[in-house]
């Protein structure tokens, strides 16, 4: 099973929500869970922001290797699972063919209830890195149980 976070710039939101996923994999025992990430106007071979970096490290989230790299169609085909961070995330996701695999990281984890935005840290200073981290690592984990319940991730 793999699982493509989707952001705009693949700095912040979406490597920090692929190191939280690798984090609850690794605690649950999941070995089979592929996680990785990438933007719709990333900047190929950026490092994750300062913040996130820095975030990271408080919750031994390890960014370093981290690099910006451009979604594309084959990026979308060979995922499972989608978790993007807006809706015109989405949008982009779908219009490259992920229809169908793509989901907005809020509606995926609470099974429709709540479509929000992930808010977006960049550029704000460690407070908000920090709510931000908080809200990825509350619906990733909320996602995993999901993934888990319905297709027996082990």
């Amino acid at each position: 099973m793999h699982i493509l976070f989707i952001c705009t710039g693949n700095t912040c939101r979406s490597p920090i929500a692929a190191a939280i996923a690798r984090q609850v994999a690794e605690e649950r025992g999941l070995s089979n869970l592929e996680v990785s990430s990438a933007g719709t106007s990333a900047a190929e071979g950026q490092p994750a922001s300062d913040g996130a970096l820095l975030v990271g490290l408080e919750r031994q989230l390890d960014l370093t290797e981290h690099r910006a790299r451009q979604v594309s169609p084959e990026l979308v085909q060979a995922a499972d699972l989608i978790l993007v961070m807006g809706p015109h995330h989405l949008e982009r996701i779908e219009a490259l063919g992920g229809a169908g695999k793509a989901h907005l990281l809020t509606s995926y984890a609470s099974r429709g209830a709540d479509d929000r935005s992930v808010s977006d840290p960049f550029g704000g200073d460690l407070g908000t890195y920090r709510v931000t981290v908080e809200e990825l690592e509350t619906e990733i984990r909320r996602a995993v149980d999901r993934l888990a319940a319905e297709r027996a991730v082990s």
